[in-house]
C-alpha cells in the first residue's frame, strides 16, 4: 500500500533523501494478497459442494449429516476401493457402476468443512481418478473424477502435491472439445491447485494451463467465467511476474476483461477484478495497457455503482495499482477536468465514508498516489469533501489507515518536483490543514514505533518548522508537544530519523530559541 516515503512516482518528496519504492510495495501486495483472500471474503481454494453442470445432485443433505470424523475416514477409504472394483469391472452397466462409485467418493468429499483427503489419498485415490479421466469417457465420470479432485486440491499443500500425476489431465480436459461444465470442473481443480503453493503454480504454468485457461474467460458464459477468473487469480499471483506478462498478451483477454467488467454480473466481475489486481501488481506491461484501455473508467463505474463489498476491494485495490504504476493513468486518464476524474475522486469519498476499515484504506492508497500528481491534482483533493473526513481519520482511525491518510495529506501541502530538487511548499494548503488541526496527528506518528510513520511525522513538521508564515511553525510544534517527540531519536538506531530529528532541533529549537519573546 503506502510506499515507504513520498518520493515516488506517485508521491512527492518532503524529505529528498527518502527513496522510490513504489513498484515494489506493488510487486509486494501481489504476494501478500493471497493471504488477505484466504482469511477474508475470497478464500484462495475452495470446496465444490454444489455441481456446475445443469444435473441435479444431492448434496444439501448430505451436508446435513455431522458424522464422526473417522467414520468418515473409513468410509472414504472404503469408497476409493469399490471405485478401483467398479473401474475393473466390465459387465453389463459397467459405466454406471463407475459414475455410481464416483459420486459415493464426491459426496464424502464433500460433506466435511475439512473433507477426509488424507484417507483418500492413502487409499490411492489420485491415480484412479486420474484413470477416470481418460479421453472417450462419458461426461459424468469426467464430471466427477475432477470434482473428487477439485476437494482433494483443496486441502493442505502437501496432500494438494499429490494431485501431480493428474495435472496433465485436468488441463488437458480445459480444451474446446470438453463439454462446458467438465472444462469449468477441471479449472476449478486448477485453480485450487494454485491456490497457495509457487511451486505448484509453476509446475501448471510449464504444463500449459495458462492458455488454455484464459481462453475460458473469452466467452459470455457467466459461470466459466467466474471459474476461469479465479483459477487465473490464483495461478499468476507470483512473485515471478512472468505468467501476468503473459497473461495480457493472450489474443483477446485485455477485450474480454474490459467487457466482464462493464457487462457482467458482480460476482463475475469479482473474480475479474481480482484478475486485474495482480496484472497490475505484477506487470508493467499489462499495468500500462490496461490503462491506456477503458479499464480505470469502469473500475470508477463499478465503484460508484456497487455496494458489493467483495466486487469493492478488488476493483479498488486495481484502481490503486493502476494510479501508482502508470503516470499516464494520472496526468492523462485522469487529468483535471475530466468527467472521469471527479467520478474517481467522488467514489473515494464514498468509500472514506464506509464502515469498511479495508475499503478506508485503499481509498486512502488511491487518494495518496493521485495527490502526488500535479498541482491541480492537489487542488481537486483539497478543494473536495475528502479533507474534512480525512482530518477526522487522521486523529481517530486504526493505525494503518492514518499513515495512509498522512500521506494524501503531506502531498496536498508539497508541488511536484524533479530529481533531487527540494520540495516547495503549497502554503495556501499548508496553513489551511495546519489551522484545521492535522499538526497533532502527525506528531503523533512520530511518537510510534513504526519508522516509516515516524518518518511522515517528521517530513511533515519540516514542512511546518520551514513554511507557515511569520515564523510561527516552531510555536506551533511547541504547543503539541513535538519537541518532546523529536527528542526521542535522540539516540535513535535508525541513522536517517536520528539525524532528520536531531537537525530540525538544532535548526528550529536551539540555544536562540524564544530569546525574541524575551
Amino acid at each position: 500500500m503506502a510506499d515507504p516515503g513520498f518520493s515516488s512516482t506517485k508521491r512527492d518528496p518532503i524529505k529528498s533523501s527518502v527513496g522510490n519504492a513504489a513498484g515494489i510495495r506493488r510487486r509486494e501486495h501481489a504476494v501478500t494478497v493471497g493471504k488477505e483472500r484466504r482469511e477474508s471474503l475470497v478464500r484462495a481454494k475452495r470446496l465444490c459442494r454444489v455441481g456446475i453442470s445443469d444435473v441435479e445432485v444431492d448434496v444439501e443433505s448430505d451436508m446435513m449429516i455431522d458424522e464422526e470424523q473417522s467414520i468418515l475416514e473409513s468410509q472414504t477409504s472404503l469408497a476409493v476401493q469399490n471405485l478401483k472394483s467398479a473401474l475393473a469391472y466390465q459387465g453389463k452397466g459397467a459405466m454406471q457402476k463407475r459414475v455410481g462409485a464416483l459420486q459415493k467418493l464426491r459426496r464424502l468429499l464433500s460433506r466435511s468443512e475439512f473433507p477426509p483427503v488424507e484417507s483418500a489419498l492413502k487409499a490411492g485415490a489420485v491415480a484412479i481418478l486420474a484413470q477416470c479421466l481418460s479421453f472417450g469417457s462419458p461426461d459424468e465420470q469426467l464430471l466427477e473424477a475432477a470434482w473428487c479432485l477439485t476437494n482433494i486440491a483443496a486441502g493442505n499443500p502437501e496432500e494438494t502435491k499429490a494431485l501431480l500425476p493428474a495435472l496433465p489431465l485436468l488441463i488437458a480436459h480445459l480444451g474446446e472439445k470438453s463439454s462446458s461444465p467438465v472444462a469449468e470442473q477441471c479449472a476449478w481443480a486448477l485453480g485450487n491447485v494454485a491456490g497457495d503453493d509457487e511451486e505448484l503454480r509453476n509446475v501448471l504454468l510449464i504444463q500449459g494451463a495458462l492458455i488454455p485457461l484464459a481462453r475460458m474467460m473469452l466467452p459470455y458464459r457467466r459461470s466459466t467465467v467466474r471459474t476461469a477468473a479465479w483459477a487465473l487469480s490464483n495461478l499468476i499471483k507470483g512473485p515471478n511476474p512472468k505468467a501476468a506478462n503473459e497473461l495480457i498478451c493472450v489474443d483477446g483477454v485485455l477485450d474480454a476483461i474490459v467487457r466482464h467488467l462493464t457487462k457482467a454480473d458482480d460476482e463475475s466481475a469479482t473474480e475479474v477484478a481480482w484478475v486485474v489486481v495482480y496484472l497490475s501488481a505484477l506487470s508493467n506491461i499489462a499495468t500500462s495497457m490496461l490503462v491506456k484501455s477503458d479499464v480505470l473508467q469502469l473500475l470508477v463505474n463499478r465503484l460508484a455503482t456497487s455496494n458489493s463489498l467483495q466486487l469493492m476491494i478488488p476493483v479498488l485495490r486495481s484502481l490503486g495499482n493502476l494510479i501508482a504504476g502508470d503516470s499516464h493513468a494520472t496526468y492523462t486518464v485522469l487529468s483535471p477536468g475530466l468527467a472521469v476524474t471527479d467520478n474517481a475522486i467522488q467514489v473515494m469519498i464514498k468509500c472514506l465514508k464506509s464502515e469498511q476499515r479495508v475499503l478506508k484504506k485503499e481509498a486512502a492508497w488511491v487518494l495518496s498516489n493521485i495527490a502526488a500528481g500535479s498541482v491541480e491534482h492537489k487542488q481537486l483533493i483539497y478543494s473536495s469533501e475528502a479533507v474534512p473526513l480525512l482530518l477526522h481519520l487522521l486523529s481517530a482511525a486504526p493505525f494503518d489507515i492514518r499513515k495512509e491518510v498522512a500521506y494524501i495529506l503531506g502531498n496536498l501541502c508539497v508541488a511536484p518536483t524533479k530529481g533531487d530538487e527540494k520540495s516547495s511548499l503549497i502554503l495556501e494548503h499548508l496553513v489551511s490543514l495546519v489551522e484545521k488541526g492535522c499538526l497533532p496527528g502527525f506528531i503523533d506518528l512520530v511518537r510510534s514505533a513504526d519508522i516509516e510513520a515516524a518518518r511522515l511525522g517528521l517530513q511533515f513538521i519540516e514542512l511546518v518548522l520551514r513554511g507557515m508564515p511569520n515564523g510561527k511553525g516552531p510555536k506551533l510544534v511547541e504547543q503539541e508537544d513535538g519537541i518532546e517527540a523529536m527528542e526521542r531519536f535522540q539516540f535513535h538506531e535508525n541513522e536517517d530519523l536520528r539525524t532528520m530529528a536531531n537537525s530540525l532541533v538544532d535548526k528550529y529549537f536551539g540555544e536562540d530559541y524564544g530569546l525574541d519573546e524575551l
